[in-house]
């Protein structure tokens, strides 16, 4: 389902696509329901991979959000909850549900980010404030929570769910 749609994706940039003076396209009418029914579709397909996925996975025990985040902490800390507002200190790996590492901070070292007020991902946004400092969790957080339609540009393809090791280090006012 996930390939028809990239070929769905490559076929209609070449009809509307032209190569220099030649004949001009016909007009081509893409309705809000053609879009919202492909958004579902490509939702549906990505939804089925996690679950094949966490099928492999059986023992890591996530809970499903409303936003399609899922979530395991796997090592319970005694620090302070994570709220808006705070920064926190994190260590993390991030990888694809194939495997791929796309990001470790043992190679770029801990990071900081602001909750709620940051450019990070939102899914992380969601997830780290299910977290007490020193949690280690699992955040499996869907392309529309991550970086979605084109990735970012450098290590994350696009359309790609991406996993999160995360520890939460410390928060920081």
């Amino acid at each position: 389902m996930k390939n028809s749609s990239i070929v769905y994706f490559i076929v209609l940039f070449f009809l509307t696509s032209s190569c220099g003076g030649e004949e001009k396209p016909k007009d081509i009418t893409w309705t809000q329901d053609q879009s919202s029914n492909l958004n579902k579709e490509w939702a549906s397909s990505e939804n089925y991979e996690i679950n094949q996925f966490l099928e492999r996975h059986k023992k890591w025990k996530m809970i499903e959000t409303g936003t399609g985040l899922r979530y395991a902490i796997y090592k319970h800390g005694e620090g302070e909850i994570a709220v808006s507002g705070l920064n926190a200190l994190v260590n993390f790996k991030i990888t694809l549900l194939d495997g791929s590492l796309c990001y470790s901070s043992d190679s770029t070292g801990a990071e900081t980010f602001l909750i709620d007020r940051s450019d990070v991902e939102s899914g992380l946004q969601e997830g780290i404030k299910y977290m007490h400092v020193g949690d280690k969790a699992i955040f499996i957080i869907p392309s529309h929570l991550a970086h979605g339609l084109i990735g970012d540009r450098d290590k994350i393809p696009p359309l790609q769910t991406v996993i999160f090791d995360i520890e939460l280090v410390d928060l920081i006012k």
